[in-house]
């Protein structure tokens, strides 16, 4: 499969040789051989040996992109309380303020949620909660549950994403407006001190 990277850069010799310099190089070579892949129509040419190989680095890279993403919610504050979990099919926005952290679950567009919570637009962690989360789910590290729905009608308007997570992480303006909407509510809510360590985490799809 190094064939369809430039440089003849693969998978299978990255995983087998001295650690990788993540670069900005690696990541456009990388990006430009997984779009080929994904323009493939059919794999016949691979055997299921090879397709296998990939799903398995592929997911492997999943999880290691996943466990990346948390680093960049874990400030001071958010270190003293359990890593709540993004739900599947959406995520969580997060920030740190007057020392406390709060998380606004958001679901993926075609998702809803479970319980109701038009009026329960994020759920907090702080000295006051004994550095539990005070969710609807008994103060474990789940916040929220997105479940398959044609219709949203569970939660705020702005706690659905207009098409994915993942989607919104890979545009600045969209994770600019989400983290807007999110400061606003935040100060509606009463909690004055501006948001820190804002971010952004996907659950799985």
């Amino acid at each position: 499969m190094s064939q369809v990277f430039e440089k003849g850069v693969s998978f299978s010799g990255a995983a087998e040789t001295s650690p990788m310099n993540c670069d900005s190089a690696l990541f456009m070579n990388l990006t430009a051989g997984l779009k080929m892949v994904a323009e493939c129509e059919e794999f016949s040419q691979w055997s299921s040996k090879q397709r296998a190989e990939l799903l398995i680095l592929m997911r492997d890279l999943t999880e290691s992109l996943h466990n990346n993403q948390l680093k960049e919610c874990q400030s001071a504050e958010w270190r003293k309380c359990p890593l709540a979990n993004a739900p599947a099919n959406g995520g969580l926005v997060c920030a740190t303020a007057a020392n406390r952290t709060f998380c606004k679950p958001m679901c993926n567009s075609g998702h809803d949620f479970a319980f109701l919570r038009r009026s329960r637009l994020f759920d907090e962690c702080s000295e006051q909660t004994n550095y539990k989360w005070n969710s609807q789910y008994g103060g474990g590290t789940r916040l929220a549950v997105c479940n398959k729905e044609s219709i949203q009608i569970s939660g705020a308007k702005s706690a659905y994403f207009p098409n994915d997570c993942l989607t919104t992480r890979s545009s600045d303006g969209m994770q600019r407006s989400i983290f807007g909407n999110f400061t606003s509510e935040l100060k509606d809510a009463g909690i004055t001190e501006d948001p820190q360590h804002l971010c952004l985490i996907c659950g799985p799809n």
